[in-house]
């Protein structure tokens, strides 16, 4: 009888399915490396929780006449090379160390290097305005140099003119923030569906029809005349908000001198509430002052560019973490797969 039970547990076991195991996410994803520059490396930690790798290690200093200097902490050879620099802060800088960065791990023979911009350097200076005009095409010069530096593709969400990613010879993917807008859109207005969402400028009329499609609301249009940069002449309402909740979207907010005028502008129009979501609050000299003093229910941005300080200081501004979007695009590009998944969902 021993000897019958033990043949039947044998034979029992070798029908038996084998066990699932999940393999952890490392040795799913090999040959991967994720570097953070100074500009925002809580955006960086961020992306490499949720792929469940550690950052990779990386030394940045300046010499005493100021020069950046970067010393890659481990092996990248053959590695497929991640580097998250956003275009924040003190933006020459941070440019020069990602330069630096990419250069330094493609001379270590990485087999591919992706810049990961969130927020992109530059991308105001994407044309000649007038005719004649000396003014540079900044945009097309950073493009230049990334490619030079080495980098082999660009990452970046919701560029200033969907131009720049012509300006370059190598993959660019332009993530958008409008899944995320949305989502926030109807977990935190609860009055959303009687709500129009407004363009501050006609630049952006085609982000904003977008937006309103999905939502299924009607949206509206100002128009502005600028004396100058970050100076506005006039403004110009073209639709109606009587008795609406206003949702101010745009790309960026530098000074906030344009979406304030446009809130006062909305104000007088009728609207009953007024919310601005941008994707990038860069919150520049006076920016944060004219928020406070400013009929905004909420200011909100994503954290493409570093959110804590300005938050501190203004409690109407709110973030929205795009942290998922960027790690799913990093973990989509280094298995091969299509991104185009992101241009319309949130991933969890």
């Amino acid at each position: 009888m021993p000897v019958l039970s033990e043949a039947i547990r044998a034979k029992s076991l070798l029908r038996a399915k084998p066990e699932k195991r999940s393999l952890p996410l490392e040795a799913r994803m090999p040959n991967i490396k994720v570097f953070s520059g100074t500009s925002h490396p809580d955006l960086a930690q961020r992306v490499v929780d949720r792929l469940g790798i550690d950052l990779g290690k990386v030394v940045t200093k300046k010499f005493s006449n100021l020069e950046t200097c970067v010393e890659i902490g481990e092996s990248v050879r053959g590695e497929d090379v991640y580097i998250v620099q956003s275009g924040s802060g003190e933006i020459n800088d941070n440019l020069m160390e990602l330069l630096i960065m990419i250069n330094a791990c493609k001379i270590a023979s990485a087999s591919r290097v992706t810049a990961v911009i969130p927020c992109f350097p530059y991308a105001r200076q994407d044309k000649k305005d007038k005719e004649p005009s000396r003014a540079p095409i900044s945009a097309k010069l950073v493009a230049n140099m990334l490619s030079v530096a080495g980098a082999d593709h660009i990452i970046t969400m919701d560029l200033h003119a969907s131009q720049i990613q012509g300006f370059f010879d190598i993959p660019v993917d332009n993530l958008y923030a409008e899944p995320a807008v949305l989502k926030w859109i109807k977990e935190n207005i609860t009055e959303w569906r009687n709500s129009i969402i407004v363009s501050p400028d006609a630049g952006g009329a085609k982000r904003v029809t977008s937006i309103a499609d999905r939502l299924n609301v009607e949206f509206a249009l100002i128009h502005k005349e600028r004396k100058k940069a970050n100076e506005v002449a006039s403004m110009v309402l073209v639709g109606d908000v009587k008795d609406r909740v206003a949702i101010l979207v745009d790309d960026m907010a530098d000074t906030c001198g344009t979406i304030c005028h446009a809130a006062e502008k909305l104000m007088e129009a009728g609207a009953t509430k007024v919310y601005a979501i941008l994707t990038h609050g860069i919150f520049s000299g006076p920016a944060v002052s004219r928020i406070n003093n400013a009929c905004f229910e909420a200011v909100v941005v994503t954290n493409t560019i570093p959110q804590e300080q300005h938050m501190k200081d203004c409690p109407k501004i709110r973030c929205i973490d795009v942290s998922m979007m960027f790690a799913e695009a990093v973990r989509r590009t280094h298995n091969g797969e299509s991104v185009s998944y992101l241009f319309s969902n949130v991933p969890y």
